[in-house]
């Protein structure tokens, strides 16, 4: 049975729409009005599923909002839909094309719903950007700071300093008194500290990033953090495999923590130690080291989503632990 689709391109300003590949078209502001107009148009044509892009933030509101109305919403790799209008000959692009051909993609392609996140995971992601945000800014305040000798100017940086690294305390209290209470994410954080290197703001950027970890397999888990190499094999030819997309700020945190992780850990130690002396150049050592990290932590977020599941459907079995 044909599902009814409707396309979504977005921008900062507006919404352009089109019911599958070459039907009715509209436009709607990018507010909440515009989207409450759009919620109207999808009922009217009884779309079974919005598709979108992710157009680096600007989705959010209308996939929450579509969400909460009862909508059926999925979010799309904008790189994957240009590429699958290209090798569809459809090289010309207009809002209401664009809108046609995320239709198109998520038709052939079977898109599902995704779920909308709980409040909770919102304000853990919004918390744990902000942190990364100050913490930068605190780097290339100091770096710059260094460059100055002006006593009213150094001055300046003091006070700016100051106030970012209150924000900065402030911020990571916040995000460990979120943990803390709920007691999943309570469970996944002592987990994830048992292994020697893994700290706070490890944890809080795979808690608010990367919410899927546990629940999906070492390959899929790896994919989605582009820490994977891909295969590029044709007939007899063998080529190099790559690493490619994926979340490039759970890639970043993997790396740093993984080369802290090789120094303690004994398996992480040989593994190093073995790729090292077989001739593999430090980017592949990197990679694969981030890679085990990933595998290891994702192992054991699958055994606390596991046992707690289980306390949940047997509270009487938990109580009789704890006791």
């Amino acid at each position: 049975m044909t599902r009814m689709i409707c396309g979504v391109d977005i921008s900062s300003a507006s919404l352009a729409v089109r019911i599958g590949r070459e039907g009715a078209a509209a436009s709607f502001a990018n507010t909440v009005e515009g989207i409450s107009e759009l919620v109207a148009f999808c009922r009217l044509h009884q779309v079974d599923l919005v598709a979108m892009e992710a157009t680096g933030g600007y989705e959010k509101q209308s996939f929450a909002l579509l969400s909460e109305q009862g909508l059926a919403v999925t979010i799309l790799n904008p790189r994957a839909v240009r590429q699958f209008a290209l090798s569809m000959g459809r090289a010309e692009k207009t809002d209401a094309i664009d809108a046609g051909m995320i239709a198109w993609f998520a038709e052939v392609k079977n898109s599902q719903p995704m779920c909308l996140s709980p409040a909770s995971q919102h304000h853990l992601r919004a918390l744990v950007t902000r942190l990364r945000q100050l913490t930068e800014v605190h780097t290339a305040q100091r770096n710059q700071q260094r460059l100055i000798t002006d006593p009213a100017v150094q001055a300046s940086f003091t006070e700016l300093l100051a106030v970012i690294n209150r924000q900065i305390r402030e911020l990571a209290a916040a995000i460990a008194a979120l943990l803390a209470a709920d007691p999943l994410w309570s469970q996944l954080d002592q987990a994830f500290r048992t292994i020697k290197g893994v700290a706070d703001r490890t944890v809080a950027r795979l808690m608010a990033e990367m919410p899927e970890i546990g629940t999906l397999s070492n390959k899929t888990i790896s994919k989605l953090a582009g820490v994977a190499p891909l295969a590029n094999d044709s007939g007899k030819h063998q080529g190099k495999r790559r690493v490619r997309g994926g979340r490039s700020s759970i890639r970043e945190i993997l790396f740093i923590v993984a080369s802290v992780v090789g120094r303690y850990e004994p398996d992480f130690i040989a593994f190093r130690e073995r790729l090292a002396n077989a001739g593999k150049p430090p980017k592949v050592i990197r990679i694969a080291l981030a890679h085990k990290l990933l595998v290891r932590l994702n192992a054991k977020a699958r055994e606390v989503r596991s046992q707690f599941l289980h306390s949940q459907r047997n509270p009487s079995s938990q109580q009789s632990i704890t006791a």
